[in-house]
C-alpha cells in the first residue's frame, strides 16, 4: 500500500490549470522531491495531500484512506507540514509552539513535556531553548523548531515546502542533512518542494519534475540524466554539475 496516492488530480485557479491530471504514488518510507519552474504546480500538489487545496477532480488517498472521508483537522494531524516561513506563534515560547497539536489532541501535560524534550534532542537544539521566544532564535534554530512542531503528534508523513530556502548555505546544508537523518531514524515518508536541484539530488530518493501542472519526469536522481529523458529534465538535473564546474574555474581549478 502506498503512503500517499494521487489519482487524476485536477485543479484550476480561474482560467489557470495548476494541476492537469496528476497521478503519483509514494511508497511508505520514501523521500520524494517535487521540482520544476515557478508555477509548475509543485506547492499546489503538495497542498492537495493535506487538504489545504481541494482538487477539482481526482482522488487523494493517505495511508489507503480517501482524504475526502476524513475531517480536515483529522487529516492534517496525520501529516507534519513544514514551510519556509516557519510560522511560529510569536507570543508563545518554543515549548508552547511545539506542543500546539498535542494539546489540541488532549495529551497529558507530563506526556507533552517529555515529547518537547525528546523533539528538542531530535532536532539538535539544547533543551533550555524551550523557554525562549521565537524572536530570540536564529533562522536556523526557528526552522528546527518548525520541524519539531511538525513531528510533535508523531506523524509518519511529512510535507515540506521550501523548508530551508531562507537559510544561509551552511545552515541549509546542515539542516538538510539532519532532516534526512531524522527521515531515516523515524521511518518517515517525506514529500519536499524545492527549487534547489543540489538539495533535491542530495536528499531525495526520487525526484518528480513538474511542468505546467503535469508530471514531466519521475525517478531516482541518477536515472533522470539519461538520454531517454526530455532535454529540459536533463538540463535541470545537470545544473548542480554545471555550477560546480564554474566554481572550480573561478577558483583556479581547485578541486
Amino acid at each position: 500500500m502506498s503512503a500517499i496516492e494521487l489519482s487524476a488530480i485536477e485543479r484550476r485557479f480561474g482560467t489557470h490549470r495548476a494541476l492537469a491530471g496528476v497521478d503519483l504514488a509514494i511508497p511508505t518510507g520514501q523521500f520524494v522531491a517535487l521540482v520544476g519552474a515557478s508555477g509548475s504546480g509543485k506547492t499546489t500538489l503538495l497542498k492537495t495531500i493535506n487538504g489545504l487545496v481541494a482538487p477539482d477532480a481526482g482522488t487523494v488517498r493517505v495511508e489507503g484512506v480517501d482524504a475526502r472521508s476524513l475531517p480536515p483537522h483529522d487529516l492534517r494531524r496525520r501529516i507534519g507540514y513544514v514551510f519556509q516561513e516557519v510560522g511560529l506563534f510569536p507570543h508563545l515560547s518554543v515549548a508552547e509552539n511545539i506542543a500546539v497539536t498535542p494539546r489540541l489532541l488532549g495529551w497529558a501535560p507530563a506526556r507533552i513535556a517529555a515529547r518537547v524534550d525528546e523533539l528538542l534532542d531530535l532536532v539538535a537544539l539544547p533543551r533550555d531553548v524551550a523557554r525562549r521566544s521565537p524572536a530570540q532564535l536564529s533562522g536556523g534554530q526557528r526552522q528546527r523548531v518548525g520541524v519539531a512542531r511538525a513531528l510533535a503528534a508523531e506523524p509518519k508523513l511529512m510535507l515540506m515546502d521550501e523548508p530551508f530556502g531562507a537559510l544561509d548555505p551552511l545552515t541549509r546544508d546542515a539542516l538538510g542533512a539532519d532532516y534526512r537523518a531524522l527521515h531515516e531514524a523515524l521511518a518517515l515518508t517525506t514529500v519536499m518542494v524545492t527549487h534547489d536541484m543540489a538539495e533535491a539530488i542530495l536528499l531525495a530518493d526520487r525526484i518528480v519534475v513538474l511542468e505546467a501542472g503535469r508530471v514531466l519526469a519521475d525517478g531516482p536522481p541518477h536515472e533522470l540524466t539519461g538520454s531517454d529523458q526530455p532535454q529540459a529534465v536533463r538540463e535541470l538535473l545537470e545544473a548542480p554539475r554545471r555550477q560546480a564546474e564554474r566554481l572550480r574555474a573561478r577558483l583556479g581549478g581547485a578541486a
